[in-house]
């Protein structure tokens, strides 16, 4: 964190809007610390870094991260594969599995998707590859997402910047209400299709 902190000091908005974008490629910079770092900034530097600014860039980076994979998905389809950097992010085992849970759970998987950082950069990917989602639809169920996890992680760095040890506690409570959030879901939306097949099935 302090790394990233010191690099968005030096270049402010720009570094955190490329940081972001280069996180929807699968880089192995966590995002949640990487909106934490951009709070941080805002609080320690006020008078040169607005916190609801650094908000805005910071949706702006994330939804241009996300597209990205959506569109390389999209314009060159299982070719992507033989791209070797996005091979190891995206193999035939891991399509197949993501492809499953499109079958499984819909588009909503797109919505859940945005909680799941290993996962993120593949069900974006081949939401692309397989056209099932229009570009418009993927950009709203993505926004919805984000605007629930990108602020808490802003301004949870923006009002920590000044007490480290409870921001780290703070970031790890995060981390587990979002994967309790995450549960409840999954078991939400296999309830409904339970119901939905049962009902077929009558």
């Amino acid at each position: 964190m302090d790394v990233l902190i010191s690099f968005f000091t030096d270049y402010g908005y720009w570094a955190v809007l490329f940081v972001l974008i280069i996180c929807g490629f699968g880089v192995p910079i966590p995002e949640d610390i990487t909106l934490v770092s951009g709070g941080i900034i805002a609080g320690l530097y006020p008078e040169s870094v607005n916190v609801h600014l650094m908000l805005t860039v910071s949706m702006i980076g994330v939804l241009a991260g996300d597209s990205t994979m959506y569109w390389l998905g999209r314009i060159y389809g299982i070719k992507i594969l033989r791209f070797r950097p996005l091979r190891k992010l995206l193999s035939a085992k891991r399509l197949k599995n993501v492809r499953e849970k499109f079958d499984q759970y819909g588009n909503r998987v797109l919505f859940i998707a945005r909680f799941l950082p290993g996962l993120r950069a593949p069900i974006y990917m081949v939401s692309g590859i397989t056209n099932r989602v229009s570009y418009t639809r993927f950009l709203l169920l993505d926004f919805c997402a984000a605007i629930i996890s990108v602020p808490v992680w802003v301004y949870l760095g923006y009002h920590g910047a000044n007490n480290r040890d409870w921001l780290a506690q703070q970031i790890k409570n995060g981390q587990h209400g979002i994967y309790v959030i995450i549960a409840v879901v999954v078991l939400y939306i296999g309830y409904k299709i339970y119901k939905a097949k049962k009902a077929k099935n009558k």
